[in-house]
This record gives C-alpha cells, sequence and structure tokens, in this order.
C-alpha cells in the first residue's frame, strides 16, 4: 500500500494509524495544514501496533463496583479506556483516508476529534502513573476495530463510532464517575466526567453528518438500519442511559426513547 505524499493530512493519518511507536502513538507531532488533492482511497485493515503492547483477542471481564476500590483494579479499567481512545482516534485517522470524497468540513471534523482523543489518552496516562501503573502494563483488545469493518460507507462510519460507540460513551463515562467516586477516587470521577463532556460534541458531529449523508432528519429506525451487520443498538448503550448528555448531543427525545425500549428480536 502505498503511503499518501508526504507533508499532507493524509499523510501524518496514514502514520499515525500504521505506526508502532508507542510514543508517537501517545503524542504524534501536530497534523500539517495540507490536503492531499489525489482523491486515492485507501482502506487500512488492521492497525499498527507498538511492542509494549500485547493484543489479547478476548477482552478481560469489568471490574465490579467493589473491586474499584482496590487501585490495581481501577488502574486495569483505565487501562482499557485509555485503549479505547487510541482505536477512536486511529479509526478517525482511517475514515479520512477512506473517504477522501467526503466534504473537506466533515474530514476537518473527524481530525479535530482525533486530536480530542489523543489528548484524552494523556490524560488516561497520567492518572495511570498515579496508581503505580503504565500504558502497556496490562493487554489490551481491539474491540473497536474488530467491530467496523474497513468497506464502510461514511454514513455507516458515523452512525457506529459517532451515533454507537461514543454515543454509548456519555452512558458509560457518567456510570463509572459514579464508581470511582465511591471507591475514593475523586481525580478519576472527575477525568470520567471531564471525557462524557467533551464527547458530547462527537456524537453531535456524528447526528449531523448522518442527516447529511442521509438526507434525512436524525431518527432511530434510519441509524438502526445503517448498522453494518451483525452490530445491533446492543452495543451502542450503557445501562442506564446517561438521557440528558444524549439529548444536549442532537439525539432527538423520540430516538432516545427507542433505544432505552429496544430489543433483539426473539
Amino acid at each position: 500500500m502505498q503511503p499518501p505524499p508526504d507533508g499532507t493530512v493524509e499523510h501524518w493519518a496514514y502514520r499515525y494509524v500504521t505506526g508502532r511507536d508507542l510514543a508517537h502513538k501517545l503524542q504524534p507531532p501536530d497534523p500539517p495544514q495540507r490536503w492531499a488533492d489525489d482523491g486515492r482511497a485507501l482502506r487500512i485493515e488492521a492497525p499498527g501496533r507498538p511492542p509494549e503492547l500485547t493484543v489479547e483477542s478476548k477482552g478481560r471481564r469489568t471490574p465490579g463496583p467493589g473491586a474499584l476500590r482496590r487501585p490495581d483494579a481501577r488502574a486495569q479499567l483505565l487501562h482499557t479506556f485509555l485503549h479505547h481512545e487510541l482505536q477512536a482516534a486511529e479509526l478517525m485517522c482511517r475514515a479520512v483516508l477512506a473517504y477522501p470524497d467526503t466534504p473537506l468540513a466533515f474530514r476537518r471534523g473527524l481530525i479535530g476529534i482525533c486530536l480530542d482523543e489523543l489528548r484524552h489518552m494523556r490524560m488516561y496516562a497520567e492518572h495511570l502513573e498515579t496508581l503505580g501503573c503504565r500504558f502497556g502494563d496490562h493487554p489490551v483488545n481491539d474491540w473497536f476495530w474488530t467491530r467496523l469493518p474497513p468497506h464502510i460507507t461514511p454514513t455507516q462510519f458515523v452512525a457506529v463510532m459517532g451515533l454507537g460507540f461514543e454515543g454509548a460513551n456519555l452512558d458509560h463515562t457518567r456510570r463509572f464517575a459514579e464508581r470511582f467516586r465511591e471507591a475514593g477516587d475523586v481525580a478519576g470521577a472527575e477525568l470520567q466526567l471531564r471525557v462524557g463532556e467533551e464527547e458530547i460534541p462527537h456524537v453531535r458531529f456524528g447526528a449531523h453528518w448522518f442527516a447529511e449523508f442521509t438526507g434525512h432528519p436524525l431518527s432511530f429506525e434510519r441509524w438502526r438500519d445503517a448498522l453494518p451487520p451483525p452490530l445491533s443498538p446492543m452495543l451502542m448503550r450503557g445501562k442506564p442511559l446517561n438521557r440528558e448528555a444524549r439529548l444536549r448531543a442532537s439525539y432527538p427525545p423520540a430516538f432516545v426513547d427507542a433505544l432505552t425500549a429496544w430489543k433483539p428480536e426473539p
């Protein structure tokens, strides 16, 4: 696979996704301002993984609320969250490379979200260090990569990432903020709340472009139908739903109601 032209945003994105240097994954240089003009789409199947990261095919079980009183259990959970942010940053870059024919405003927005995810990674890494842990001390699982096929449309991408996985993070961050606070880790709780708050514009971005790409207002039914099989709404929500945050993120009230009530067909 031939990389995009050097000195372009696309080359920066390509290097980030395919690179295997951990320091570069955590803090790459700022992206350039020039965009490639060759219109060539690149579909990357899998990310580069630094040797410090041990990738497992099956994810670890999430520690229960009581276990989070132990610093090592909180570190394990935060390590997972950090890796989620890494995958999100990589997948934003992969989308920039896969969809060169989309509006430049969309691709610029993807890079902006990527930079937010990188900042979240560093925030998690800093708190991990206070718990005596570094990125790479626990195995990781490329959960997002295995569930987001490379050959999907831009509509499907925003349906899965923006409205699906990042939407679910609005629920998860509030729930885990409560658990960290109960465990006495106030800084960890505040970190979760901050990440959740900063995910709201990401989801709003997904809602906007889903409507742009489909030519219709966002609805639960259109979103559900856009999910590439075998993905379903089951993976795109936490319990309980953070209704207030989802409404601020541009989900219509009827969408939130339908997502709350959705059950898989028997």
